[in-house]
């Protein structure tokens, strides 16, 4: 995600870093050149004249910009749909630990000194560890050592194994909390609250999966793709005729709205990647990471992510 503030008027128009202009230069500038070629030839292709006047052009311009707005409206719900999950997990995990620590009885107050053998930090560490695995999952990564130390060997071991760590690391999360309810550690009543509260990271973690893995239909997006190419690449035989010389430049505006806005689309369309705009799960981690190991009051806490020339990952 791109965290920056609004540049001035000249920078505006001088940035690239955060712009959709690197993702479409090599069309933009192939369409421009095709737009002077037009020009210097007068729109004549195989000395035979094109005869298209700007009618056609407005008559599918409105659409096509319409259908263009509509389909980055329906990526962008994903987008903020995945961001809001997101921020679930965020507040679900912070009352999961709150609620592991005081409603699970112990002979000492939790703390991350205790280890992974206290089952309270063990939870809270687990929670931790669910939050970077599901991570890993929606960006199709291997879970590496920001797992790792979360969890004992064995758990460490089979997450690893698993086909979905992060639903696997939950499942281990029913077995601890049901070992507390047979240790009579907690009553079944707050039990019942701790158990409503792993199901609702379940249900955050399996809706990421649904955006993850059902993307707009690609036919529709492939009619948009389609049409959007071949209006900018015979725009410049509506124009030659009545704006002569300047045709490259308008067709070069009117080509940098039309591709950008197509592959902006594309680009939120899956929010969890890595991509310039998408969802920066490695610094919400970081943050679920900072915030529950300092509830066990962990003295040594990772440092938050910063943005690296602009970007937050």
């Amino acid at each position: 995600m791109i965290v920056r503030e609004r540049p001035s008027a000249l920078k505006l128009f001088l940035i690239v870093r955060g712009s959709i202009l690197p993702r479409i230069r090599t069309t933009l500038i192939v369409n421009t050149l095709f737009a002077a070629l037009v020009t210097w030839c007068h729109g004549t292709l195989f000395d035979h004249k094109v005869m298209l006047t700007t009618i056609p052009f407005t008559l599918i311009g409105l659409p096509l910009a319409i259908f263009l707005g509509f389909r980055n409206t329906a990526a962008y719900d994903r987008y903020w749909e995945g961001r809001k999950l997101w921020g679930e997990l965020v507040l679900r995990s912070r009352n999961f630990s709150r609620q592991c620590q005081s409603m699970i009885t112990g002979d000492t107050v939790a703390h991350a000194k205790l280890g992974l053998d206290d089952v309270r930090v063990r939870m809270v560490c687990r929670t931790i560890a669910f939050c970077h695995a599901l991570r890993h999952q929606l960006r199709d990564s291997k879970p590496g050592a920001d797992l790792q130390p979360l969890l004992r060997p064995s758990e460490w071991a089979l997450a690893c194994q698993s086909s979905n760590p992060s639903d696997h690391l939950m499942r281990q999360m029913g077995h601890d909390l049901a070992s507390c309810v047979r240790e009579q550690r907690i009553d079944t009543i707050l039990a019942a609250q701790l158990d409503n509260s792993i199901s609702a990271m379940v249900g955050a973690g399996a809706s990421c999966e649904r955006i993850r893995g059902t993307p707009i239909p690609f036919s529709y997006s492939l009619l948009l793709h389609r049409t959007a190419y071949l209006y900018c690449f015979l725009l410049p035989f509506g124009l030659v005729d009545s704006i002569g010389f300047m045709t490259p430049f308008v067709v070069a505006i009117v080509a940098y709205t039309f591709f950008g806005l197509d592959a902006l689309g594309d680009e939120i369309e899956e929010p969890f990647g890595e991509d310039a705009n998408d969802l920066p799960l490695s610094a919400i981690c970081r943050a679920i990471e900072i915030n529950l190991r300092e509830s066990l009051q962990d003295e040594q806490l990772p440092a938050p992510m910063q943005p690296h020339d602009y970007m937050l990952t």
